[in-house]
């Protein structure tokens, strides 16, 4: 009896001490829902050499999951264990977009947010070899042709941009969706297509280079990164896109757990190498607290729904 007595209370003891293990004692993965090479991985990455600085004993690994303009990236997320070693990266409008369209199994309520990075402003953005030099020209040629917009797959802020752009002109583009940012750049690059809405990071070195033109930004105030670049709004069009790059995990992620990966990444974005790092990057740093960005969230899926009702994709 007392063999067994004892056999339980170290049976007990080994389940208690797992358990209860210090978070974090084992890999922690990085869900990005996009393809290598993109802008949300390279956030992604960034972090996590950051984060590394925080966590000593702690690896880091990214996962991308590309698909279906991110569903397949924030459906994974959605589904992972709620243990803590799983932390998603999103991007808007796109994670409510799918909400939207009822393509998606998810609400906001299944995650906790963490909180925003970066924020990436929308661009109108042309072949160099294009005559096109602003938007009023870009209006012109639209409405004596049809020409092909290239955008990152239906319910992005590439394709919302582009939709809402037609609604404010009247012009109709023949809208070419793609499967990520690698391919915009290739067709206008290429001279394949007239016209691509995509965001600043994705384009501004080509558009230094001389390689491509940016003829706008969609936004109240020129980029301090690019200010030759006239606004949307400065050329009398007031049509406004920008994404935001942030991070979650299930919501279902005990509090002391979720606090920890707060803190993480309140460390992160405030660290002045990851700073510099993004900088270079040409990645965009707009840190929004969980309570501000889940704010930011709902109020972005509300305005969506109402461009979803007028336009369904």
């Amino acid at each position: 009896m007392r063999k067994l007595i004892s056999l339980v209370l170290f049976l007990a003891t080994v389940v208690v001490s797992g358990s209860f293990a210090a978070y974090p004692s084992k890999t922690v993965k990085l869900i990005v829902p996009s393809k290598a090479g993109g802008s949300t991985d390279t956030t992604a990455r960034l972090f996590a050499q950051t984060a590394k600085k925080y966590w000593k004993n702690t690896d880091f690994i990214i996962i991308d999951k590309p698909g279906s303009g991110g569903l397949m990236g924030f459906e994974a997320e959605a589904r992972s264990r709620p243990d803590g070693y799983t932390i998603g990266l999103m991007f808007t409008p796109q994670i409510v977009a799918h909400i939207v369209a009822k393509r998606a199994s998810y609400t906001l309520k299944s995650f906790k947010i963490i909180g925003n990075i970066a924020e990436d402003p929308e661009i109108v953005v042309v072949p160099a070899q294009s005559s096109v030099k602003n938007l009023d020209e870009l209006v012109k040629l639209a409405k004596s042709k049809k020409i092909t917009a290239a955008v990152n797959g239906i319910g992005s802020d590439d394709f919302l941009a582009a939709k809402n752009f037609e609604s404010a002109t009247g012009v109709k583009f023949n809208l070419m969706p793609t499967r990520g940012s690698t391919e915009e750049k290739a067709a206008i690059l290429g001279n394949h297509i007239e016209v691509a809405f995509m965001n600043l990071s994705q384009m501004l070195a080509q558009h230094k280079a001389g390689k491509a033109r940016i003829i706008a930004i969609m936004a109240k105030k020129r980029s301090s990164v690019a200010m030759d670049i006239k606004t949307s709004v400065e050329q009398g069009y007031n049509v406004l896109m920008t994404a935001t790059r942030g991070m979650l995990i299930s919501s279902k992620v005990k509090k002391n757990i979720a606090a920890k990966i707060e803190d993480l990444y309140t460390k992160v974005v405030n660290d002045k190498g990851f700073q510099a790092k993004c900088k270079k990057a040409y990645i965009f740093l707009d840190p929004m607290n969980s309570s501000e960005y889940t704010a930011y969230l709902e109020q972005l899926q509300k305005d969506t729904q109402k461009v979803y009702d007028v336009s369904p994709w």
